[in-house]
């Protein structure tokens, strides 16, 4: 897989962008960016497409900006002239296909069925769209259609929405979803690109799905965490379980015994990507301490500590 799918898998949801002027380009993206998804497919759908992109990779070089709806090998030509990092077709033109491969540029065609499948296969590409998704059969199809493709990797397109995105993604077959519904052709078009940019935010909110996972309190013994537990069961009535390390009182809150990270403890956060929030912290600046990290045995990470404390508290992520 190219370092531009790579990236595209990082960060889990591509806004398929159809606009009608150029100059709406750059706000967009910078309501995409500040949503936390710095990323978006231009549909070739409309003649501002390529100077859309254009301006968007001059303003956002740190964004990661394809075509979509390429059609052909002047259209790859111009997309790619005006900054495009990748292109995606709707169905599998081979000549298109081989125009991409030969020149070494990222495509990922439509393909819905098993022959078109195996006819990327025989280009030696391992990533492929699915459009249009809801339409085909929804992530049931893609998982029996997968099944014979080991390698294979989809990027649905088409039905798929806030509602609906996490069960796509919970497959390890799906590298990432393309997505219209936080960024709407009416909202572009009125210029409402505060709401893009809350629909985007809450996209990635949802995807990532952040929450508390538990709270933990360090103690210089077990004698003291035993009496720190026992005050929460007597005072909530909170059951305990005692482990090598710690006690805890709920699967919430954790009593360490002989101390442990953080000044006065540490927070466990609870995601539901490893791989993508981790991306997303790091794209917000935020350090992480790849020391600490753990990886399941398919070497997949699934435990990694952030590098500062908040408010005396290390923090970690896990799933």
């Amino acid at each position: 897989m190219n370092d531009i799918l790579k990236e595209i898998s990082k960060i889990g949801i591509v806004p398929v962008v159809k606009l009608d002027n150029a100059k709406d380009a750059v706000p967009l993206a910078k309501a995409l960016i500040n949503g936390g998804l710095p990323c978006a497919e231009i549909t070739f759908r409309t003649a501002a497409a390529e100077e859309a992109i254009s301006l968007i990779t001059k303003e956002f070089p740190e964004m990661l900006v394809g075509a979509g709806t390429v059609l052909n090998a002047e259209q790859v030509d111009r997309a790619v002239n005006a900054g495009a990092k990748f292109i995606v077709t709707p169905g599998f033109n081979a000549k298109t296909v081989k125009y991409c491969v030969d020149n070494n540029i990222p495509i990922t065609p439509g393909c819905p069925s098993s022959s078109d499948i195996e006819a990327a296969l025989e280009f030696g590409l391992d990533v492929v769209k699915f459009f249009p998704a809801e339409n085909l059969g929804g992530i049931n199809m893609i998982k029996a259609l997968a099944a014979p493709y080991v390698g294979v990797k989809f990027m649905p397109t088409g039905g798929i929405n806030a509602k609906n995105i996490n069960s796509y993604l919970d497959c390890d077959k799906i590298l990432a979803c393309g997505g219209s519904w936080m960024v709407k052709d009416t909202l572009i078009n009125e210029g409402r690109f505060d709401e893009i940019e809350a629909l985007t935010r809450e996209a990635v909110s949802n995807m990532l799905g952040f929450k508390l996972g538990h709270l933990a309190i360090n103690c210089e013994n077990g004698k003291q965490a035993k009496t720190v537990a026992d005050m929460f069961t007597k005072a909530f009535n909170f059951p305990q379980e005692e482990i090598p390390v710690s006690y805890f009182c709920t699967g919430e809150i954790e009593v360490m015994k002989n101390g442990g990270r953080g000044t006065m403890g540490h927070i466990a956060v609870k995601t539901n990507y490893m791989d993508k929030a981790v991306a997303y912290l790091e794209r917000k600046g935020i350090e992480l301490d790849y020391g600490s990290a753990k990886y399941d045995d398919k070497g997949r990470m699934n435990f990694i500590y952030l590098k500062d404390e908040f408010g005396g508290f290390a923090v970690h992520l896990c799933l």
